[in-house]
């Protein structure tokens, strides 16, 4: 029996949107993907300014948020895949995100979302 093999070419992320419900990504070969947010709870958890905060990475087959330290492959996207981080991962996240020192007119407090 012969097999063929079919190499397919994951197209490349050219822009991101996130809106309060929905990561869209603007994909190479001219389609838009859009994905609940709740696939991604960083992003969910993350502000407005963090979530527009976006950088392509690996030539558009990735997006990083440096802010809330996500990174998200195009090819999962497709796959349909959510976040694989681990409930004890995100927690642990959480927990730092909601105690860390923030700066506040020169004085140190804790940050309180």
């Amino acid at each position: 029996m012969n097999t063929s093999v079919v190499e397919i070419e994951v197209p490349k992320a050219e822009n991101v949107k996130v809106t309060k419900d929905a990561l869209n990504v603007d994909l190479s070969d001219g389609r838009t993907i859009s994905v609940p947010l709740e696939w991604f709870p960083r992003l969910l958890n993350a502000t407005a300014e963090e979530r527009n905060n976006w950088r392509l990475i690996g030539r558009g087959h990735g997006i990083h948020w440096e802010d809330i330290d996500e990174d998200i492959g195009i090819e999962g996207l497709l796959a349909g895949k959510p976040s694989g981080e681990s409930q004890g991962s995100f927690k642990k996240w959480l927990y730092q995100r909601h105690s860390r020192p923030i700066k506040h007119s020169g004085r140190r407090t804790l940050a309180r979302r």
